[in-house]
């Protein structure tokens, strides 16, 4: 099986690409990537092969899905704040380049495993977020993530290609970046406290999230090519946790043994108060899934940060 991954270098992908290479099944893994998030350094040791080019090129997608027999479909202008910055940037990133990617499949009938996004149910105030909830996305970045989505399902029951959505949840762990102004609050939260710097809060600190251990994200995934799974509807994946910021801070602190600052800043426009899944139709597609728990998964993440060379500065302001 040769299996392509749009967004390969990237944190997921990074990740991903070393699970399905360790797969029996897989005979080769391909990485696409334009390296505008990614890092080529993702891929070290992974057994992948890095094409380096943009999904909206689409003479590059017909080359590299030529021999394609699965695509998870991870490439993405990611962050709700980058999308408030640039609206246009992230549409074209992230619905336009998924419609590209699905028009090039379905020459083929590629099976697609795409990333969407728990930003799609923006303002709906239910929890835990079920799939039949409306969607009501609060930022560019979620109504360009409900766009793939859509157009994912709509190809699936257009066309017939064999598809799968998943609505990915804060996800975290080993390679996730937090040198860059729009990095997520695990990697931002653990890189200031190894430097003995205030973690950064917005708002109170109580709203709540489902945090997700990438190793256990990219189980699925790599399940869901080998085994072919597909869904006309779209699929949460996460297990239903629901922490706050503040406890996140707390268990973080527990796993350094040592006790971190805070600094509360303004809450940031585009964000949801709370999110948690609801994972029945996860586990029913999955019924082998084992989620990695909050706290083994912050002790993977800090051993990842300590065991890499320490950066000349911090990140930019999150």
């Amino acid at each position: 099986m040769r299996v392509v991954v749009t967004g390969g270098a990237g944190f997921i992908g990074g990740n991903l690409c070393r699970e399905l290479s360790a797969r029996t099944g897989v005979d080769q893994v391909v990485a696409l990537d334009d390296l505008s998030t990614g890092r080529a350094e993702n891929l070290e040791g992974s057994g992948a092969e890095l094409v380096e080019g943009s999904i909206l090129d689409q003479g590059l997608l017909a080359d590299v899905l030529a021999c394609a027999d699965a695509v998870v479909h991870l490439a993405a202008r990611p962050s709700i704040p980058r999308s408030l910055a640039a609206p246009v940037a992230s549409h074209a990133a992230n619905a336009t380049g998924t419609l590209l990617l699905l028009e090039a499949c379905r020459r083929r009938s590629v099976h697609v495993v795409a990333a969407s996004s728990s930003s799609v149910y923006g303002g709906t105030p239910d929890l835990p977020k079920h799939e039949d909830l409306p969607t009501r996305p609060l930022s560019p970045y979620g109504a360009s993530k409900l766009a793939a989505e859509a157009y994912t399902l709509a190809y699936g029951a257009s066309f017939g290609l064999p598809v799968l959505a998943l609505r990915f949840f804060n996800v975290y762990g080993p390679l996730q970046a937090a040198d860059h102004a729009y990095a997520a609050v695990v990697p931002v939260f653990i890189d200031a406290a190894l430097r003995d710097e205030p973690l950064t809060v917005h708002g109170d600190g109580l709203q709540t999230r489902d945090f997700t251990f990438v190793g256990t994200v990219v189980a699925v995934l790599a399940d869901a090519v080998l085994r072919k799974v597909t869904s006309r509807r779209p699929v949460n994946l996460a297990f239903g946790t629901r922490v706050s910021i503040l406890e996140l801070t707390r268990r973080l602190s527990a796993v350094l043994d040592r006790p971190v600052r805070l600094a509360h800043v303004p809450p940031r426009p585009g964000d949801v108060r709370d999110s948690q899944a609801a994972d029945g139709r996860l586990r029913r597609l999955f019924p082998g899934v084992e989620a990695v728990p909050l706290d083994a998964g912050l002790e993977r993440t800090v051993a990842w940060f300590r065991s890499r060379p320490a950066p000349a500065q911090g990140p930019a302001a999150h």
